[in-house]
C-alpha cells in the first residue's frame, strides 16, 4: 500500500509539472484524457444550465402520457463525434429543431468555465451541425507548429490559432492583404514567415523596404526585385503594371474559346493557362506603406500620387495576372492622402498586431468587424507576436506567428536562392549581391577614422 501510495504521488507531481512548464505534453499525456472524462460526464447537465436544450416533443409528451410513465427530460444537441487533438478537442453536435448555431456561439464562454478549458469556439459546418473547438492550454503562448501542414501552391502557412489550428496565408483565395502594428509588435517576424514560406516555392519575390533595405535586403537571394527608397519604389510600381498588361495579352490569345472546349478550360486568369506558358506568380511586399504615401514637396507630391495610382491599380487588377500585393504599415487611413481609402477597400485579407491606439485597429476591421477591433485593442504589450487576422467576411481569429530570426530567413532564402526567376521586366531592379561585405562606415562625422 505504500508503494501505490508513493508512486501515485509521483504521478501526480509529475502532472502538476507538466502542467506547470510543459503545458503541451501535460495535455497528450493526462489532459486529453481528464478532460474527454470531463466533457461526457457533465454533458447533460452543462448543456441544460448553459441553455442549450430544447424541452421534449409533444409526440413523446403524449407517448409518456399513455404509457404512464414520467414526463421526458430536455434534450441536448446530439454528439456526432468527439475527436481529441494534440491541442485540445473538436467536439461535432447535431443540433435540436429550434436550435440555431448562434445560440452555441453565444454560449462558448460558460461552455470554457463548465468544462474547465482554456479556450472554446464554435462554427457552423453546415445546416444543423456545428463544431465546438476547445484548447485545453495557452496555445499561443510557445507556438509550435504541427509537423503535418497542408501544404499548397501559393499558400504559406504562417501562424498558428489560439483554436489550435493552423492560419494560412491563401493568396488565391484572399490575393491581398494588409499588416498593421506598431514598432516591436511582431510584424517584422509575421513578414519573415511569409518570405520563409514562399521561399520554396515557384514565385517571383518582390520588395519595397523604405526603410534602406534594413528588414528585405537580407533576403536578398530569394527576391527578384528590391527597392530601399520610394523613387526607385515607383519605377518598379510602374514595371509591374506593364507586366500585368502583358500577362493580360498572353491569357487573352490562350482563351480558347470556341465550341468544342469546354467551359471549365477557357483562361480566365494565369491558373487556367497550360504549365508551360504560365507566368511565374509575384507577390509584391511593401515594409512600411507610409513611406510610399507621405511627401514634403511638389516633387514628392508627383511621385506619391504615381505610386498610390499604381498600388490601386495592381490591387483592383492583378490577381487574374498573379500579382499579389503584402502591405504591411505602422499606420493606414486617410490621413495618407487620396487614394489611400481605396487601396484599404481592395486588401481582403486584415491583420493586426498590438496597436497604439482604437483609431489604428478601426483602419484594419473599423468596417469589418467591431468584435476584432475590440480583441486588437487588448493585445499585451509583453505578447509581441499575437495579432488578429480576419478578412472582408467578417471572421476573424487571435494568431501568433512562430519566432523565426533574421538569421533563420537568411538561411532559408539562401538555400532556396536557385528558385529565384529572373523577369525581364523587373531585371533593372535585381538586387546586386556582392561576396564580401563592403567595409564598415562611421556612423557620424566625428567618428575616429580607422587605419
Amino acid at each position: 500500500m505504500t508503494g501505490f501510495t508513493v508512486a501515485l504521488v509521483l504521478v501526480v507531481v509529475a502532472a502538476g509539472l507538466l502542467r506547470w512548464r510543459r503545458p503541451a505534453w501535460y495535455w497528450l499525456t493526462f489532459g486529453v484524457t481528464l478532460a474527454t472524462l470531463r466533457v461526457l460526464v457533465r454533458y447533460g447537465s452543462v448543456m441544460d444550465a448553459c441553455g442549450l436544450t430544447v424541452p421534449p416533443s409533444r409526440w413523446r409528451l403524449a407517448l409518456a402520457r399513455a404509457a404512464n410513465r414520467p414526463a421526458p427530460e430536455s434534450r441536448p444537441p446530439r454528439i456526432l463525434r468527439l475527436r481529441p487533438t494534440r491541442t485540445g478537442l473538436v467536439l461535432r453536435l447535431k443540433l435540436r429543431p429550434g436550435q440555431d448555431a448562434f445560440d452555441v456561439a453565444a454560449a462558448s464562454d460558460r461552455l470554457r468555465h463548465s468544462f474547465s478549458m482554456y479556450g472554446v469556439t464554435s462554427r457552423e459546418l453546415r445546416s444543423g451541425v456545428v463544431e465546438v473547438r476547445m484548447t485545453g492550454y495557452d496555445v499561443l503562448k510557445r507556438v509550435q507548429m504541427p509537423a503535418r501542414i497542408d501544404t499548397r501552391p501559393m499558400r504559406v502557412a504562417v501562424a498558428l490559432r489560439e483554436d489550435g489550428s493552423v492560419h494560412y496565408r491563401d493568396y488565391r483565395a484572399i490575393p491581398h492583404a494588409l499588416t498593421l502594428g506598431a514598432t516591436e509588435s511582431g510584424k517584422s517576424v509575421y513578414q519573415r514567415n511569409l518570405v520563409a514560406g514562399l521561399a520554396p516555392q515557384d514565385v517571383a519575390l518582390v520588395g519595397i523596404d523604405c526603410k534602406q533595405g534594413v528588414e528585405l535586403f537580407p533576403l536578398a537571394r530569394r527576391f527578384s526585385a528590391l527597392a530601399d527608397d520610394p523613387d526607385t519604389a515607383a519605377d518598379l510600381l510602374d514595371a509591374l503594371v506593364a507586366r500585368m498588361g502583358e500577362v493580360y495579352q498572353l491569357i487573352r490569345a490562350e482563351q480558347r474559346i470556341t465550341s468544342d472546349i469546354p467551359d471549365a478550360e477557357i483562361a480566365a486568369d494565369i491558373w487556367d493557362l497550360p504549365d508551360h506558358l504560365r507566368p511565374t506568380p509575384v507577390v509584391v511586399l511593401v515594409d512600411e506603406v507610409a513611406e510610399l504615401a507621405l511627401f514634403a514637396s511638389k516633387e514628392e507630391e508627383k511621385r506619391r500620387d504615381r505610386i498610390i495610382t499604381a498600388l490601386v491599380r495592381l490591387a483592383q487588377l492583378g490577381r487574374a495576372a498573379g500579382i499579389y500585393l503584402e502591405i504591411c504599415g505602422q499606420r493606414f487611413g486617410s490621413e495618407l492622402g487620396k487614394g489611400i481609402t481605396m487601396l484599404r477597400a481592395q486588401l481582403t485579407g486584415r491583420t493586426a498586431h498590438r496597436v497604439n491606439d482604437e483609431t489604428s485597429a478601426n483602419m484594419a476591421f473599423g468596417d469589418v468587424s467591431p468584435d476584432a477591433v475590440l480583441a486588437a485593442i487588448q493585445i499585451p504589450a509583453e505578447m509581441r507576436g499575437i495579432a488578429v487576422a480576419g478578412d472582408s467576411t467578417g471572421g476573424w481569429h487571435r494568431i501568433r506567428a512562430p519566432h523565426t530570426s533574421l538569421r533563420q530567413a537568411v538561411n532559408i532564402c539562401n538555400r532556396h536562392a536557385d528558385r529565384t526567376p529572373d523577369l525581364l521586366e523587373l531585371a533593372p531592379f535585381r538586387p546586386a549581391l556582392t561576396g564580401t561585405p563592403a567595409a564598415p562606415m562611421p556612423l557620424s562625422k566625428a567618428a575616429p577614422a580607422t587605419a
